[in-house]
C-alpha cells in the first residue's frame, strides 16, 4: 500500500532530496544541490511511502502567481513505476493547486512523457528549455476546475472577507480566507507557507488568530441573519493544541455551538457570546478554540 504524505522528519527529507538528486541530476553528471532551487522554502512537497516506510516517489508545487503554479522534480523510483505513483503525487499537488485559488498548473515534461501527462488533462502550450543542454522538454499546462464550495449570501462573505483584509491587512497576507458558509456551518482557510514556523508547521499565533476570526465571523454572520447590529471584540479565549498542522489550514464553526443571548443589545446593553471553533488540517482535527465575544451595542444617533 502506498501513500502520499508531505516530509515530517530529518529522515524524510534526506529520502526526499536523494530521490531527486539520483533519479534527476545525477545521471546527467550534475553535483549535489543542483536538486534544490530558491523556491524550496515556499513550495508544497509530497512524497510517495510504501508499507516499509521508504520513500518512493517525490514531487513538489510552488506557486508563480496568483494565477499560476508550477509542479517540479517528479520522480519515481523506477521499481515502483507504473503503479499510479505519480498520477497520486499530481492528485495531490493540483488539490492543493485548487485551494489556493489559482487558475491553472504548468509544468515542463520529457517529450517522452508528455502522452502521461495529456491522459491527465495537461496541454502542450510550448517548447521549454533543455535540462543542463541535454533533454528535451515541452511546457504543459492544466486548467483547474474551482472547489465547488456552498455559500449562502455570498455579497455578505465578500464583505466579510474585505473587512478583514482592510481593516487587519496582515490577514491578507496570511492568506485567510472565508471558504464556506452554508447557514448552518461557517468554514476559513489560510495558506500554509507564510504561516510556517522553524519546523515546517503551522505557527501557533497563525492558528490562534485563524480561529478567532472564524469565531468572529460565525458571530459576525448570526448576526446579519437574525438584523442586528454590534461591534464584536473578542473578550477571552483558549486553544487546546493536539497536533501540529502540516498541509492545509482549515477552521470550521458551527451555529449549534454558538452559545449566548442577543437580547441585551435591544436594551443598549453588551452581549456575550461564546463560540467553539475546530481547526482542521486538511481532515484531521488537530486543535479546538474556546472563544468568548462581547458584542457592544452600536450608538443611537441623535
Amino acid at each position: 500500500m502506498y501513500q502520499v504524505v508531505a516530509p515530517q522528519t530529518e529522515a524524510d527529507w534526506e529520502q526526499y532530496y536523494e530521490i531527486r538528486w539520483q533519479i534527476l541530476r545525477a545521471p546527467l553528471q550534475q553535483p549535489r544541490g543542483s536538486e534544490k532551487d530558491e523556491y524550496e522554502q515556499h513550495a508544497w512537497h509530497r512524497m510517495v511511502k510504501d508499507d516499509t516506510g521508504k520513500v518512493v516517489g517525490v514531487a513538489r508545487l510552488h506557486l508563480v502567481n496568483n494565477e499560476e503554479s508550477q509542479i517540479r522534480y517528479m520522480a519515481v523510483i523506477e521499481d515502483h513505476r507504473r503503479k499510479g505513483l505519480a498520477t497520486m503525487m499530481l492528485e495531490s499537488l493540483e488539490a492543493i493547486a485548487r485551494q489556493e485559488g489559482v487558475d491553472r498548473v504548468i509544468l515542463n515534461a520529457r517529450t517522452s512523457a508528455t502522452n502521461f501527462y495529456e491522459n491527465l488533462g495537461y496541454q502542450v502550450t510550448g517548447d521549454a528549455p533543455e535540462i543542463f543542454g541535454a533533454i528535451p522538454h515541452v511546457q504543459m499546462c492544466k486548467p483547474l476546475d474551482k472547489v465547488e464550495v456552498i455559500i449562502r449570501h455570498p455579497q455578505w462573505c465578500v464583505d466579510l472577507q474585505n473587512i478583514w483584509h482592510q481593516q487587519i491587512p496582515i490577514t491578507q497576507l496570511m492568506g485567510i480566507r472565508v471558504y464556506q458558509y452554508t447557514g448552518e456551518t461557517f468554514e476559513t482557510r489560510a495558506a500554509l507557507n507564510p504561516n510556517m514556523n522553524l519546523h515546517g508547521t503551522m505557527f501557533a499565533g497563525s492558528i490562534y488568530s485563524l480561529a478567532t476570526l472564524t469565531g468572529w465571523g460565525l458571530v459576525h454572520l448570526r448576526m446579519k441573519e437574525s438584523d442586528i447590529e454590534g461591534d464584536i471584540v473578542l473578550a477571552d479565549a483558549n486553544v487546546h493544541y493536539h497536533k501540529p498542522v502540516t498541509e492545509l489550514p482549515r477552521c470550521i464553526a458551527h451555529f449549534e455551538h454558538l452559545e449566548g443571548d442577543f437580547e441585551p443589545l435591544k436594551s443598549s446593553k453588551k452581549a456575550r457570546i461564546s463560540v467553539q471553533v475546530d481547526v482542521m488540517d486538511d481532515q484531521a482535527k488537530v486543535a479546538q478554540f474556546s472563544g468568548e465575544y462581547v458584542v457592544i451595542p452600536k450608538k443611537k444617533k441623535k
